[in-house]
């Protein structure tokens, strides 16, 4: 198939689409990406490109369009409006002009937020007659009223206006986790096919060796009892809570956070760690994607948090799949469904989302067990991941919906 794939992140910034498309590649699709300048998470272009104009390169059999956007600096409200609006423009202003003369089967968005990004690329499907399918990995309007960004109702109400046009014009709908479902029937009106469809990551065997810098943090990982945090730190990621968890655990000595990555809230950390002299964690800044699976194999146990509400709870974090595959116990401050499936896998402890004081007894709680048991919440992750996660499975998967779509445009079209 010639595939379009939509989303205003790509790489080299890390998300999970980039291994999605090198998966569809390797399967010997066709896969072109209409993706805006890259600048998550720092807000800042990344080197070598810029903000005005459009840029076509290649990387790894991918094709990869480029239209303009603003960045979204240092993650404010307004900084972020921007954002999402200049790539909605650029796309409908800009990419069908990069695109021209280009043949596609399927028009394949992926929409974490902002979903909005979705609008153009359902008028270029429409010119030109292709199937649409949307990969829905926040949950629009409930995550823009999570973040607290927007408050107005009246501005919600339009956004949610927006969102039900989206998804009824959608020809299939996938969902990265089943507590999703029930938002997207509601705004769908069962014009659109859903389909369950979570994230993956690629597996583990064959990564590169890690870079000297991982290797160092690797040997310090091992030193202790290290309770390591990977990937974005922003305000759904509850921050407050592992701070608060870090500061109950210093009386454990041998108990030592690392948070690996960055983010909007990544500054506040470091002001929070000094403010309250807090000498168990420590912030290493990002690394590259090929160094993670050593860093997080090197962990005791692997963390995770995100917010209480209803987008915390609906919400399945690809970290999560990432955790079981690497094979070891994780910690979790959640609610909802990703506190089910890591309760379901038996793979490590789920408390209250947003309850520091939870969150320190269960780190607590796998800090006394023995370390065969340890060694099996591990192992009991890694199955699961196989059985539920495995991304050739997926990728599969995948191909198939894309081609159903194109069944359910025919059939629609009659």
């Amino acid at each position: 198939m010639k595939i379009l794939i939509w989303t205003q992140y790509f790489w080299p910034e890390r998300f999970h689409i980039n291994e999605v498309s090198l998966a569809l590649v390797a399967l010997g699709h066709e896969v072109t990406i209409l993706t805006g300048k890259p600048n998550y998470p720092s807000g800042r272009l990344f080197p070598g490109y810029q903000g005005w104009g459009c840029q076509k390169e290649t990387h790894q059999g991918l094709h990869i369009c480029r239209i303009p956007l603003l960045p979204r600096g240092k993650g404010g409200a307004l900084g972020l409006i921007a954002n999402y609006l200049s790539f909605i423009a650029s796309g409908y202003l800009l990419a069908p002009r990069v695109l021209r003369g280009k043949d596609y089967d399927v028009v394949f968005v992926f929409a974490p937020s902002p979903l909005l990004q979705a609008l153009p690329a359902i008028r270029f499907a429409r010119r030109n007659h292709i199937p649409l399918t949307l990969w829905v990995q926040d949950l629009w309007p409930e995550a823009l009223a999570a973040t607290g960004f927007v408050k107005n109702r009246s501005i919600l109400r339009l956004v949610e206006f927006l969102v039900r046009y989206i998804y009824r014009s959608s020809d299939m709908i996938l969902v990265q986790s089943e507590a999703f479902r029930p938002s997207v029937e509601r705004l769908s009106g069962g014009k659109s096919a859903i389909r369950f469809h979570p994230n993956s990551i690629m597996d583990f065997a064959g990564f590169c060796t890690p870079s000297a810098p991982a290797a160092e943090l690797c040997n310090r990982i091992r030193k202790s009892f290290s309770v390591v945090f990977t990937g974005n730190i922003g305000h759904a990621q509850a921050t407050e809570t592992i701070i608060d968890a870090a500061e109950r655990l210093k009386s454990f000595p041998d108990i030592r956070f690392y948070i690996v990555g960055d983010g909007s809230r990544a500054s506040w950390m470091k002001e929070e760690i000094t403010r309250r002299g807090l000498d168990n964690i420590f912030m290493t800044g990002p690394f590259g994607r090929s160094d993670m699976p050593a860093v997080m194999q090197a962990a005791s146990v692997l963390l995770l948090t995100l917010g209480s509400g209803a987008v915390g709870a609906q919400t399945v974090p690809s970290k999560l799949q990432a955790y079981f595959s690497a094979g070891k116990p994780v910690v979790a401050s959640v609610d909802g469904e990703t506190a089910r499936i890591l309760k379901e896998a038996a793979a490590g402890i789920a408390c209250r989302a947003d309850d520091g004081a939870a969150l320190a007894e269960a780190i607590a709680q796998i800090y006394r067990l023995p370390d065969a048991e340890r060694q099996e919440l591990g192992e009991n992750g890694s199955r699961y991941f196989a059985a539920h996660f495995s991304p050739g499975r997926l990728t599969g998967q995948l191909v198939e919906y894309l081609k159903q779509s194109k069944v359910l445009k025919r059939s629609a079209g009659k």
